[in-house]
């Protein structure tokens, strides 16, 4: 049986569009591991101290910690730039209490790169990505943490950020998705903060935020990608209860 001519060139261009979404399909995953979450479907929180007031710094300790109160740790990522005491840098709001307080002074670094923004979840359980100076904390705000760069703001990627730039880094952020789910991603190599905006944008994030760099750890057994170490300030958990 003869195949017309012009069917037999939908068939070849089907097959390498496929072929195409297939390759990037495969390198997007080599590149990045991310968890996309319902925040109304799953708990989020973010955490800093235990009940002893001492730092949980790694993931490891966060795992063991949430473990021994029954909790099944399914995501964390360190949640936000911190100084050298381990303290948040900027604002960081834990079950409706403001533990540090807002940053909008001017200074040097990746957070102060303006406009810097903020993460936050509500008591109705919906994120949100604001712009620093957009930000006004209400009482229905249960978690909140202060980064910067952002990322994406309003569907445009950072003016700052160059296409061709040579600062490359390993990288981890937030992003909130067209039908409200949150997303969060960590470079598995290093790339510049143009291309890890591209990755948010591309995902239909309108906003997305930068956490941070070269410490970014994840823990996502989902993808089986476990990092557990690290020394970090706020961690971002995402758990369900054991049975």
């Amino acid at each position: 049986m003869k195949v017309p001519k012009n069917k037999f060139r939908f068939i070849l261009i089907f097959c390498i569009v496929g072929i195409l979404f297939l390759q990037f399909s495969s390198a997007e995953k080599e590149d990045f591991v991310s968890y996309s979450v319902n925040p109304k479907m799953e708990t989020i929180a973010l955490y800093w101290k235990n009940e002893k007031h001492s730092n949980f710094g790694s993931i490891e300790n966060l795992n063991k910690w949430l473990s021994k109160n029954k909790k099944k740790l399914l995501f964390a990522t360190n949640g936000g730039m911190y100084k050298k005491d381990q303290s948040p840098q900027g604002l960081f709001i834990q079950n409706g209490i403001t533990k540090s307080p807002i940053d909008t002074s001017t200074a040097g670094g990746n957070f102060y790169l303006k406009p810097n923004g903020i993460f936050y979840i509500t008591s109705r359980k919906e994120a949100f990505i604001s712009k620093t100076d957009e930000f006004i904390n209400t009482k229905n705000v249960d978690f909140a943490t202060q980064s910067g760069p952002m990322l994406v703001i309003d569907g445009k990627i950072h003016p700052a950020f160059n296409k061709n730039s040579t600062n490359l880094n390993i990288r981890n952020g937030v992003g909130v998705l067209p039908n409200n789910d949150i997303i969060f991603a960590m470079s598995k190599k290093e790339i510049s903060f143009y291309e890890f905006a591209e990755y948010f944008k591309s995902k239909g994030c309108k906003n997305a935020l930068y956490l941070d760099g070269f410490v970014s750890r994840t823990y996502c057994p989902k993808e089986n990608w476990k990092q557990t170490d690290g020394n970090f300030g706020v961690i971002i958990g995402i758990t369900k209860n054991k049975n």
